[in-house]
């Protein structure tokens, strides 16, 4: 994602009473956000989420023409194939900051592709060509087990378990893992990145694609992950922001999802916002206490299976599904 980043952490409160009565006291709030209620919906399962992106970093580095694209691209059709009614591939090629034609592969699976009730959920699987944030070998690619991996583990997962236990015919999900965001640098311009999100913006897999609303994932597998509310997501979509953020203090994951503001990332939901017209949040992880703002193994050879932690894709993966399945059964 873009690091034109701007971290300034605040309280949020005036966001979550904007969505309530004005008279709302703030220990109502707090009692809402830490109680757990639950709905009929399928549960998560973060170990099989954890397999997901082991597998994908099994692969190598997969940025743009490297073996590891293909075989990780061939490994995603599969499994969508395996969990989506339909399956869509862009494979297609878009220019980088630096001129070069690339390769992208673009997917997109397809649940009750019929419904007009949809929901995008969305991520990027490629990973950084270099590794500029760490203090060696900075011209040589990263694994990306988080940034890259960890989206696309927790959606595989989302599918499956959508397919154990099927959604009503009035509401789709689509699952769309998009291509080349990480080969891009400041100095070739914010346009760099997320190419492939770019690319399917204005050309969708299907013809006029609209959905109700989109959720990004960036980031989301780390240990110690913070998911406040970043602020082009709060610009275009403040709605649906609050509704995820309640789920998942509904679900019981209000230590990953504070009601806290958060600066702007310019990240592949700024381009499904602003050039597909579809109201999209960013669940990214972000850290106070750090120059970047990100945790410390990003766009470094640390981000590996080693930062991975299951309990935090399980916060992700149950906030998930909670919005999901409120969609079909609300929480009462």
């Amino acid at each position: 994602m873009n690091k034109l980043y701007f971290f300034s952490v605040c309280t949020a409160i005036s966001l979550l009473i904007s969505c309530k009565d004005s008279d709302q006291s703030n220990d109502t709030a707090t009692s809402e956000e830490t109680q757990t209620v639950k709905i009929d919906k399928p549960d998560f399962n973060p170990d099989s989420a954890y397999a997901y992106i082991a597998k994908q970093v099994s692969f190598g580095p997969r940025m743009p023409g490297s073996e590891g694209q293909r075989a990780c691209a061939n490994w995603m059709k599969e499994m969508l194939r395996a969990y989506c009614d339909t399956v869509y591939v862009q494979d297609v090629s878009v220019r980088g900051g630096d001129g070069q034609m690339l390769p992208c592969i673009n997917l997109i699976g397809s649940i009750n592709p019929n419904a007009g009730r949809r929901i995008l959920l969305l991520a990027h699987w490629d990973t950084r060509p270099w590794a500029d944030n760490d203090v060696k070998d900075q011209d040589k690619p990263i694994l990306g087990a988080d940034d890259g991996g960890s989206g696309v583990g927790v959606l595989l997962e989302i599918a499956r378990q959508i397919r154990s236990k099927p959604l009503p015919q009035d509401l789709g999900i689509d699952i769309l893992f998009t291509d080349v965001e990480d080969y891009g640098k400041g100095e070739w311009g914010t346009n760099s990145y997320a190419l492939g999100t770019q690319y399917w913006a204005r050309n969708p897999h299907i013809p006029g694609y609209k959905a109700s609303f989109g959720i990004l994932l960036d980031m989301v597998g780390a240990r110690n992950a913070r998911f406040p509310l970043e602020g082009i997501s709060t610009q275009y979509a403040g709605d649906i922001q609050q509704k995820v953020w309640q789920s998942a203090n509904t679900a019981g994951f209000s230590s990953y999802f504070p009601f806290v503001a958060a600066g702007e990332i310019t990240d592949d939901h700024y381009f499904v916002n602003t050039i597909a017209k579809i109201p999209t949040i960013d669940i990214i992880n972000l850290q106070t206490g750090m120059g970047s703002g990100f945790a410390p193994h990003w766009h470094t050879h640390n981000d590996d299976m080693s930062v991975i932690d299951k309990n935090t894709l399980e916060a992700v993966g149950e906030t998930l599904l909670q919005v999901i399945y409120e969609m079909v059964q609300p929480a009462t």
